[in-house]
């Protein structure tokens, strides 16, 4: 392990949902290549969850970057997030690109997240990592501002 290397040239911001306040329905990240990464984090995060609100998030995969023929990725899914647990969580799903239907030409991956019954807030990242060529950083989404 090379102590100069810097976490930002390991793993790139891919897709975000940023911090907001997420009527009940389901909202979708830009779909990401998996081309130039061998692995893919989402990281989700609640804030204050609604009353009896709930929050389900998977990833789901596509054969290209519109989303075509989207269907879920096997056991990527989280637990149900509930309203009497879930205020101020963080949850991961991790996958490698293994995880992928890549005999039928799936390639691309985004995180679905369904909030159920009232508003939420929440945020959520697709992180890219294991990327095949460094930094990593190279691949990050454009709203990414800073590194420092």
């Amino acid at each position: 392990m090379n102590p100069n290397v810097k976490l930002s040239e390991k793993v790139a911001i891919l897709a975000t949902m940023d911090p907001a306040s997420v009527a009940a329905g389901t909202v979708l990240t830009a779909w990401v290549s998996m081309a130039n990464v061998g692995m893919l984090t989402a990281l989700i995060q609640t804030g204050v969850l609604g009353a009896s609100a709930t929050v389900d998030a998977k990833l789901r995969q596509a054969t290209d970057a519109t989303g075509t023929n989207a269907k879920d990725v096997t056991g990527k899914a989280v637990t149900q997030i509930v309203k009497a647990t879930g205020d101020n969580k963080q949850v991961l799903v991790e996958m490698r690109s293994e995880d992928l239907d890549v005999n039928n030409g799936f390639g691309f991956v985004a995180l679905s997240v369904t909030v159920g019954t009232a508003a939420s807030q929440l945020s959520a990242a697709l992180i890219g990592s294991v990327a095949r060529f460094l930094p990593a950083s190279s691949l990050n989404q454009a709203a990414v501002a800073q590194i420092v």
